[in-house]
């Protein structure tokens, strides 16, 4: 399957650290990430130019320190090195199946990962390697639903594929409410207003500003990347 198949060629993918835990409580668990890895292959055989962005809440979260008496600077920054280790468990699993990634860190750590340059990371993608964006944006304060959005739009994706354990956005949360509504469509205003959860806001703002449409789907189906690449599936669109 080409390119053509789908009116994607450039994409970002976003999904949090404890999508990388499975059914544990912590860190990484290895299956969950290799599964993940033939997810972001099957789409890049269809010929999508593929970034990623992996929040690091599996092993640190900056929030939660900061509200443990840490200091939320400090606290942030070992969130951020929580998003290069996450990232470097990914490289492995995607380059064990064939596929060329590089990892890219908003702080420089030259043995390890490339330091962010932009015109590089465009190039890389044009080689169809995949481009896993590490360390946040390199600044506290700010997010990897920010940071996603940052580089989406630096390196003019398409659209952000968030992936998340339910299918899409609803009113409430699903897994507690059985009369949960499921959106088809929602404006990034809505989003705001009636605090969805799918992003922070300042990620939100970011895309609206853009006019960069978000799709939150869900990672735990197996297929789900590529089959709403292809035209299927069940999803919620953000954007308007």
């Amino acid at each position: 399957m080409s390119a053509t198949a789908t009116k994607y060629s450039r994409v970002m993918l976003k999904i949090s650290g404890e999508a990388l835990m499975g059914d544990q409580g912590y860190g990484l668990h290895p299956p969950t990430v290799n599964r993940i890895a033939e997810e972001v292959k099957s789409v890049r055989d269809m010929g999508v130019e593929i970034c990623m962005v992996i929040g690091g809440g599996n092993i640190f979260r900056g929030l939660q320190g900061s509200a443990q008496g840490m200091e939320r600077t400090t606290a942030d920054y070992m969130g951020m090195l929580a998003t290069v280790m996450n990232a470097l468990a990914m490289q492995s699993a995607l380059e064990a199946i064939g596929v060329f990634t590089r990892v890219i860190s908003a702080i420089p750590m030259d043995q390890v990962c490339e330091p962010y340059i932009r015109r590089r990371a465009v190039r890389h993608l044009e080689k169809k390697r995949v481009c896993i964006f590490a360390a946040g944006t390199g600044n506290p304060y700010f997010t990897t639903d920010t940071a996603a959005t940052l580089r989406a739009n630096e390196m003019a994706c398409e659209a952000i594929f968030k992936g998340t354990k339910v299918d899409g956005v609803y009113d409430k949360d699903p897994k507690k409410h059985a009369d949960a509504k499921r959106y088809d469509h929602v404006s990034y205003d809505e989003v705001l207003e009636k605090h969805l959860g799918v992003m922070d806001a300042t990620a939100i703002a970011l895309a609206r500003d853009n006019d960069l449409p978000i799709i939150v789907f869900s990672l735990d189906e197996p297929g789900g990347f590529r089959g709403i690449l292809a035209g299927q599936g069940t999803y919620t669109r953000v954007q308007g």
